[in-house]
This record gives C-alpha cells, sequence and structure tokens, in this order.
C-alpha cells in the first residue's frame, strides 16, 4: 500500500474550501477568507492558460495574507495556507508575478451524455484496489479490529476497551495515512454533562490508482446517502467502486465500504444522535502518520483519562436511591428509577455485558429512550464488524482498571488533543493532494 499522488482540480479544491465553511460556518463571522476562497473558485472555475492559473493563485495568496490578523485562530484560514503552497508546487507557479485577478469565466457546458463517463458503471479496478488481493500470498490474513463510538458517549477502542466519556465537543477517533474520522458531541439537555454525537466528518485520502480525496459529512436529521461532492464512489480513477456509499435504511443507516484498505463503516441515526462503527484491519489501524500523537485518537487508545466517567458511582447512587435518580446535571432523570431502566435495557440486551449497562447509565443520566436502541444497535454492530465472536461482549470485570483518576500526563495530553483537534483537519483536507 502506498501514497496517493494525483492531485485536485482548482474547481475541486475550491469545493473543499467552500465545504469547510459551510461545516464551520462560524469562520465567515471572524473573518474575511469566505471572499478569498470564492474569488478564486470564481477565477478557476474552468480550464484556462497556466499563466492565468498562476495569476489567479497568486492573488489568493495575497487576498489570504491579508486576512492574517483577523482569521489567524480559524482553521479554513490554515486550509488555505497549505492548499495555496501545494497547488504552487504542483503548477509550477513562481510566487512572484502578476497578480491581477482574473476576470471569472463561465464554465464550459458539459460534453454530451453519451460521451460522459459514468464512473459508477466502472469495474473494480486494479488488484492493488482489493485489500486482501494486494497482499503477499505468503503473508498471514489480516487482523482485522473494531472501533465503536455511540450513546452519551461510550467507545469501544480497536483493543476492545470500553469506556464512558465526556468529550464534549469536536473529537478525533481516527487519523492515518488512509482516512481521517471526527465527531462533535453536544450535550444532550443544556448546560448538561450528558453528551452524544450530533455531527460525524469522514475523509478519504486520495490512493494511488484507487479513490480520489472524499468527504463524508453527517450531522442530527441529515446522514446523507453520498459523498460531500453528491458523488457515492471513489471518483473517477480506476478503482472508484472500491469506495462507495450504501443506504440501507434512508435517513437512518448508512454504509461506507472501503475495500481499498479492507475497512467498512456504519454511520446511523437513532433519535437525534449519530453512532459510529468500524472495522478495520490491524495494519491499517496503526498506519499512523504522527506517532508522537498517536495516543490522542480515540479508537487507538481512548479518552483521557480525566474525561473518563466511571458509570458505577452513578449506578451506585441510583441503586441506593427510592424512585427517580438524579441525573448528571442534579435534576430528576425523567422518571426513571434504576430499576424501571433496567428493565427497559433488558427488552433489547438481555445480557448484562457492558452494553446493557451503557443503556441503564443513559436512560438514567439523560432519560432519552432512543439511548436503549442505541446501545441495541451498537452491540448489532459489533455482531456483524468484529472478527471475533468470543469477544462480542465485555463485561465489567473485564472493563475496570482502565477506568483510573486521571494524573497530570493525562491533563497535559488533553491540552495537546485540544490543539491537535485544530489542525487535523488541515491536514486532512490537504495532506497527499
Amino acid at each position: 500500500m502506498g501514497k496517493g499522488v494525483a492531485g485536485p482540480s482548482a474547481l475541486e479544491v475550491g469545493k473543499i474550501l467552500v465545504l469547510f465553511l459551510c461545516l464551520f460556518p462560524s469562520v465567515s463571522l471572524q473573518c474575511k477568507i469566505l471572499k478569498c476562497n470564492s474569488e478564486f473558485w470564481a477565477s478557476t472555475s474552468s480550464s484556462g492558460p497556466e499563466e492565468e492559473f498562476c495569476t489567479a493563485l497568486r492573488a489568493y495568496n495575497n487576498c489570504v495574507r491579508r486576512t492574517a490578523r483577523t482569521c489567524r485562530g480559524d482553521l479554513a484560514y490554515h486550509s488555505a495556507q497549505h492548499g495555496i503552497e501545494d497547488l504552487m508546487s504542483q503548477h509550477n507557479c513562481s510566487k512572484e508575478g502578476p497578480t491581477n485577478q482574473p476576470r471569472a469565466r463561465t464554465p464550459a457546458p458539459p460534453p454530451p451524455p453519451q460521451l460522459q463517463p459514468d464512473s459508477q458503471e466502472r469495474s473494480d479496478g486494479p488488484e492493488q484496489c482489493h485489500y486482501e488481493r494486494s497482499l503477499s500470498r505468503h503473508s498471514l490474513p489480516p487482523n482485522y479490529t473494531h472501533c465503536g463510538f455511540f450513546g452519551d458517549p461510550h467507545l469501544r477502542t480497536f483493543s476492545d476497551d470500553f469506556q464512558t466519556c465526556k468529550v464534549e465537543g469536536a473529537w478525533p477517533l481516527i487519523h492515518n495515512k488512509y482516512l481521517s474520522v471526527q465527531v462533535t458531541n453536544t450535550p444532550v439537555v443544556p448546560g448538561s454533562s450528558a453528551t452524544a454525537t450530533s455531527k460525524l466528518t469522514i475523509i478519504f485520502k486520495n490512493f494511488q490508482e484507487c479513490v480520489d480525496q472524499k468527504m463524508y459529512h453527517a450531522e442530527t436529521d441529515e446522514l446523507p446517502a453520498a459523498f460531500a461532492d453528491g458523488s457515492k464512489n471513489g471518483g473517477d480513477r480506476h478503482g472508484a467502486n472500491t469506495l462507495r456509499i450504501v443506504d440501507k435504511v434512508p435517513g437512518q443507516h448508512v454504509e461506507i465500504h472501503a475495500r481499498y484498505i479492507g475497512t467498512t463503516i456504519v454511520v446511523r441515526q437513532v433519535g437525534r444522535y449519530l453512532t459510529f462503527a468500524v472495522r478495520m484491519p490491524e495494519e491499517v489501524v496503526n498506519s499512523v502518520e504522527d506517532r508522537d500523537n498517536q495516543d490522542l485518537y480515540l479508537c487507538l487508545h481512548g479518552c483521557p483519562a480525566n474525561q473518563r466517567i466511571d458509570f458505577r458511582k452513578f449506578r451506585d447512587r441510583a441503586v441506593e436511591g427510592h424512585g427517580p435518580v438524579k441525573s448528571r446535571t442534579g435534576s430528576q432523570s425523567h422518571g426513571f428509577t434504576y430499576q424501571a431502566a433496567m428493565a427497559k435495557c433488558k427488552e433489547r440486551l438481555p445480557v448484562e455485558d457492558l452494553y446493557f449497562q451503557s443503556c441503564v447509565f443513559d436512560l438514567l443520566s439523560s432519560g432519552d429512550i432512543n439511548f436503549t436502541m442505541a446501545a441495541y444497535y451498537a452491540f448489532e454492530d459489533v455482531k456483524m464488524l468484529h472478527s471475533n465472536k468470543d469477544k462480542y461482549h465485555i463485561f465489567e470485570k473485564d472493563a475496570f482498571g482502565s477506568n483510573a483518576a486521571p494524573g497530570g500526563s493525562d491533563m497535559f495530553s488533553l491540552v495537546l488533543l485540544n490543539c491537535l483537534a485544530m489542525l487535523l483537519w488541515i491536514e486532512c483536507c490537504w495532506v497527499h493532494l
């Protein structure tokens, strides 16, 4: 397996930048990077002389530099900086030269329908675009691992550690040479420490002859059956169909199959929140680019210790009480007693493993009955994606010891993670372009 070499067109770059601003609308309120991006996109929206493209790129660079004071903290500003450097190199543009902004051109009309290639119909492509076929015939069969993220929220790592976490805001789940995944968790009730996933972004990086770079973005009440550019596969390369989206239940269940890296991703909306599950070869899991910070990706090493919740303490308070218990906000937990929560979770999860315990915890802490189904589907995804049926269930006796109290090093890791979360998607949009 290797690195992709093909770069995007200016139009594709423009789409990435504009999409970035759609995902992070606060950028347009804090600085004027949107104006720079839209001017560049308009002036390069169709093919033209290389000199004209370089002129537009230099004008774009000057525009971005003028926003430095007000935009320095914005992800779109840094993303634009990295993209300009890459495009300058790809097109052999000099940093010195004319910068008059070319007049926006009207895109050329599309070719007749019979001349347009339908990438959805092409074959599956070369063997290097099939993970298992690309392995040496003398190598051992790949070891597939699983990570899941669901509920309020609960994390099952690639090493089968099970944790309940706070992790409000944006957090990276996966970041390696081939793809990146980030979730955004929001309070279930305003002011509550109970959170759940309301947004999910996945970036598949371009790879050899197989796939173009693709972004998938989902959020509450918007679970698309296509990538952000409207396509359902990996683009125009020979192995495009080794990356594809399957709409299993419209608006509720989407699967993304990335056969070129042996990976399957399941995204669901249950109630108002999203769940995530992935099956991935160990080789791909460990193909990290920044080994110094690999412990900051949640699916690899879990949540920082000071972001973990020992649900046993919450459960003990619930067992000791009579009637509805208090949630983590201090308010009554919507009428659920511990016994009522257990009975409700038993309807879907008869084995009292950590998926069952997560269900009980979520009902007590949030009162949202949809979390019952979130835990149920999370376990169904384990049965579909985990390679070892003996490890489907994780029990309390197997899990604890991992939720120790946080130390100074974990606090430092959290600070690093917050910084990394800001920079992660800059790299995602431009790495290997």
